[in-house]
């Protein structure tokens, strides 16, 4: 593997950013390409984005937002869905289900320590048996040392403050203005859809490059 490792943060349905960020960072045949989820939702055309990342990703991770529609395709349970998930389920033809259903929760690489993922790790656990509820939800752990949203544990430690590695994490899933980095983790979902960047990270290197968003897309 003597190209290039490059990780690209949260597209959620994105595609003109996503286009703009593959034409500055020109991949070439060597390259491995990979998206850290959460790929659809919240953006004007998820379609068009899995369409994208066929053509163009080595692989895609599973996002908590690509989960959750596979959950409801699963079992028809409606609880599963949010309201922006409706127009996703709309869209979507048969060859991106596919796409999405084939989505793996890590992509590592040995020979540079690295290992990415959507959402994080639990600290002191090992890492490759944390399952898809865990690795592509957690932000933060809580005082009973269990993972949580921002939002369901206000004032509880960001995973990644905790990680000690290795391996060095890459991830996406928490919405930041910035790279986030720690000693052993790097942060790259820089809120595209939310009117912020789209980022990938060159590795070896850890060269950032970032395309802004054309317009704010979605109102929390």
């Amino acid at each position: 593997m003597s190209g290039r490792l490059i990780a690209i943060g949260d597209i959620h349905g994105c595609p003109e950013e996503f286009e703009r960020l593959l034409d500055a960072i020109k991949p070439r045949k060597d390259d491995r390409v990979v998206l850290l989820g959460d790929l659809v939702n919240r953006g004007p055309d998820s379609q068009r984005v899995i369409q994208l990342a066929k053509k163009h990703a080595t692989a895609a991770l599973l996002g908590n937002h690509e989960l959750r529609l596979l959950n409801y395709r699963k079992t028809d349970d409606p609880t599963h869905l949010k309201g922006y998930d409706h127009a996703t389920l709309d869209s979507l033809d048969r060859s991106s289900w596919e796409y999405l259903a084939g989505m793996r929760l890590t992509y590592e690489d040995k020979k540079l320590g690295v290992v990415l993922v959507h959402g994080g790790f639990l600290p002191n656990a090992p890492w490759r048996s944390q399952p898809a509820r865990v690795v592509t939800r957690i932000q933060v752990v809580d005082e009973l040392g269990e993972p949580r949203k921002r939002s369901e544990a206000p004032g509880a430690k960001p995973w990644a403050d905790l990680w000690r590695g290795p391996p060095f994490v890459i991830y996406g899933h928490t919405p930041r203005a910035e790279v986030v980095e720690t000693r052993w983790t790097m942060g790259i979902d820089t809120s595209c859809v939310l009117g912020g960047s789209l980022t990938a990270v060159i590795l070896p290197g850890f060269e950032i490059v970032q395309v802004r968003a054309r317009k704010r897309y979605y109102e929390p």
